[in-house]
C-alpha cells in the first residue's frame, strides 16, 4: 500500500466531532487490547451516545431456546403485524442488548412496528457458527406464529442478517418480507476497492476487518458467513441497504445491492457521502447521520408496511 496515500476523512463537522468523541472512549487501536478491555471500552462508548426512550415504548426481555437472550420492543403505536428482528454490530466480538438499545427503540418507534433484538454469542469464546445459529434460532421462533418478519442488522449484524436470510431461502423458510443491511461486512476480498481506498478510514480500518474475521473463524467459502460468495441471490426478500462512503466495508454494500438488483430483487441502496462506519450512533449530533437515519427509518417502514 502507498504510504503516501492521504488518510480519508469526511469534512462534515458533526461526524468529525462524533469520531473524536468515539476515540476518547474506544481508541483506534482497540483491537490490540484484550477482549475484556475491548468490551469495557465499547460499553462505555455506547453509554456515551445513549438517548431517551420514545414516549410510550415498552420493553420485555425473554429467552429463546432456553439460552438466547432477546429484548422485545413495542412502541406506543403499532401499525403492522410485521415484526423486526434486529441483529447488533460489534465485529462479532463486542455488543449486547444494551449497546444497541436506544437504536432499537427508535427504529421500532419510527417504523411503528414491534422489534426483537437478539443477544447472540460472541467470539472468541464462541466462534462460527455460534452467533449465526443463535440469530437463525430467533428468526425461526419469530416466524413460528405466522407473522411476517423484516431482518435488520448493522455491520457484523448486517453480515448475520444477510446470512440468515440466505439460509432461510435455502431451507424454504417463508415469512421474511424484507432485509435491511446497514454498512454490512459481507466478505469482500480486503485487497481492492474500498478496502484499499478506505483502509485507514476513521472508525474502522481494513486491518480491523481482517482481525474480526480471524477471530470469528468462519470458513472462507461459506456463503452464509460471507454472503458475497453466494452464487444465486434470486428469490430473496426486498432489501434496503445503506453504506458509508468513508468505510472499508462500503463496496460490500454496493456490490451486494447491485447483485441483488441483477437477480431481480427489489433493492433500495443509499450511500451516505459524509459518513463513517457506525454513523448510526451519530444520528443526534451529525446532520448527515440524522438524514441517513431518517431515510433508514423510512426504508424500514416501507418494508414492514407502515408507509
Amino acid at each position: 500500500m502507498d504510504s503516501r496515500r492521504p488518510k480519508p476523512m469526511p469534512t462534515e463537522a458533526g461526524i468529525l466531532n462524533f469520531h473524536e468523541r468515539c476515540e476518547s472512549f474506544y481508541p483506534a487501536d482497540a483491537v490490540n487490547a484484550c477482549i475484556a478491555q475491548q468490551r469495557q471500552w465499547y460499553d462505555e462508548l455506547c453509554a456515551e451516545f445513549d438517548a431517551p426512550s420514545p414516549e410510550g415504548l415498552r420493553r420485555r426481555d425473554a429467552v429463546v431456546a432456553g439460552r438466547i437472550p432477546t429484548r422485545h420492543y413495542r412502541p406506543a403505536e403499532v401499525a403492522s403485524e410485521t415484526r423486526i428482528l434486529y441483529i447488533h454490530g460489534g465485529g462479532f466480538v463486542v455488543g449486547s442488548l444494551e449497546s444497541h438499545d436506544a437504536i432499537c427503540a427508535e427504529l421500532a418507534h419510527g417504523a411503528r412496528a414491534e422489534l426483537a433484538a437478539v443477544d447472540y454469542r460472541l467470539a472468541p469464546e464462541h466462534v462460527w457458527p455460534a452467533a449465526f445459529e443463535d440469530c437463525y434460532a430467533v428468526l425461526e421462533s419469530l416466524l413460528a406464529d405466522g407473522r411476517p418478519v423484516v431482518v435488520v442488522g448493522d455491520s457484523a449484524g448486517g453480515n448475520l442478517a444477510a446470512g440468515i436470510v440466505l439460509k432461510a431461502k435455502a431451507e424454504g423458510l417463508s415469512g421474511i418480507v424484507g432485509q435491511v443491511l446497514i454498512y454490512p461486512g459481507l466478505g469482500g476480498d480486503l485487497v481492492s476497492g474500498s478496502y484499499v481506498e478506505m483502509a485507514e478510514a476513521p472508525g474502522l480500518s481494513t486491518t480491523d476487518v481482517a482481525y474480526y474475521r480471524d477471530v470469528l473463524q468462519a470458513p472462507a467459502e461459506d456463503s452464509f458467513a460471507y454472503p458475497l460468495r453466494a452464487t444465486d441471490l434470486s428469490g430473496l426478500p426486498p432489501a434496503y441497504i445503506t453504506g458509508a462512503h468513508f468505510d472499508p466495508l462500503r463496496d460490500d454494500a454496493r456490490t451486494y445491492a447491485a447483485r441483488l438488483a441483477q437477480a431481480g430483487v427489489d433493492v433500495t441502496y443509499r450511500e451516505e457521502p459524509q459518513m463513517i462506519h457506525a454513523w448510526l450512533r451519530a444520528r443526534h449530533m451529525s446532520p448527515g447521520a440524522r438524514a441517513g437515519f431518517r431515510h433508514l427509518v423510512h426504508g424500514l417502514a416501507q418494508l414492514v408496511g407502515t408507509e
